[in-house]
């Protein structure tokens, strides 16, 4: 099988909006799949019929092989979800929680092994209820690999982590993906969706807008660099689609080091953007301001 999921004019529609509007998608086997959009783009109710929570309108999902929406008891053991935010689990410590999911597989991870991926080690025997928002989220991260899933659904997977648990957690994504558990992972951190994504997906109103890998999303290989520096006393700008032509004839013109030399171009935030610009309704705040800066 070379792709873990796939999508033919999916539909799903809630009273006269269509969420989901004759989407398309191939996700392959083995990849780390980001799926980007602003707020009521569908990202949420395309994941839930992918995982078997939603019933869809019309078109043909394939999940693993088989259609979520009749998979046997045997299909959710090849599937990892780690939800937004789950509940109901204060009085329990994250080791008891861990070891109860795990009785749900058949070749579940080493609970101590999972505690320590995750860095929950330390409060490995404290009660949820006690543990802080980051501490909760990497519980929901763990509940989502114990299984040792062929697919794994990542939804805002490092909400809540501080840099260096978010660091820590894209090795252990890695780690996955290397081992060859495809992941879908939908986020709002473009530089997570950069760092962890073989490809990455943007739709808006329900379509899908761009699909491509992070570099080349959008045409940013193709795209036009700027190049600046200092000269004079001042910051001068040019704008090139042949920056190392223009760099070459810089140093030469300084007979070496160009003082205040930087290249860039668009970033994969700057391109996502300007996909969406069209469909973000200005006069949404959430929407349009749902991006990190």
């Amino acid at each position: 099988m070379t792709e873990a999921i796939r999508i033919r004019g999916l539909r799903k529609t809630y009273g006269t909006h269509r969420a989901v509007d004759d989407l398309d998608l191939d996700v392959r086997a083995g990849e780390v799949f980001s799926l980007l959009g602003p707020n009521g783009a569908g990202k949420t109710t395309t994941v839930e019929i992918l995982e078997g929570f939603r019933s869809r309108d019309a078109g043909d999902v394939s999940v693993l092989g088989t259609d979520p929406h009749r998979a046997p008891r045997a299909w959710r053991d090849r599937i990892g979800i780690v939800l937004q935010s789950t509940g109901g689990l204060d009085l329990l410590t994250p080791r008891e929680v861990l070891r109860s999911a795990a009785k749900s597989y058949r070749r579940p991870r080493d609970v101590d092994e999972v505690l320590d991926l995750t860095g929950l080690t330390a409060k490995a025997d404290d009660r949820t209820v006690g543990l802080s928002g980051g501490q909760r989220r990497r519980l929901d991260v763990a509940l989502g690999i114990v299984g040792r899933p062929d697919l794994l659904f990542l939804d805002e997977p490092t909400t809540g982590f501080d840099p260096q648990a978010r660091r820590d957690f894209w090795g252990l994504i890695r780690s996955l993906a290397h081992d060859g558990t495809t992941i879908l992972l939908t986020t709002h951190y473009l530089d997570e969706a950069e760092h962890l994504a073989d490809r990455v997906g943007v739709i808006a109103a329900g379509r899908l807008l761009a699909l491509d890998t992070p570099a080349a999303l959008g045409g940013r290989q193709g795209a036009e660099a700027t190049v600046s520096w200092e000269e004079g006393g001042e910051r001068r700008t040019r704008r090139t689609t042949t920056p190392t032509t223009e760099v070459s004839a810089l140093a030469a013109r300084f007979a070496g080091e160009v003082p205040g030399l930087t290249v860039t171009r668009p970033s994969l935030e700057d391109t996502y953007l300007s996909l969406i610009a069209p469909h973000v309704d200005a006069a949404d705040p959430v929407a349009a301001t749902e991006v990190p800066a």
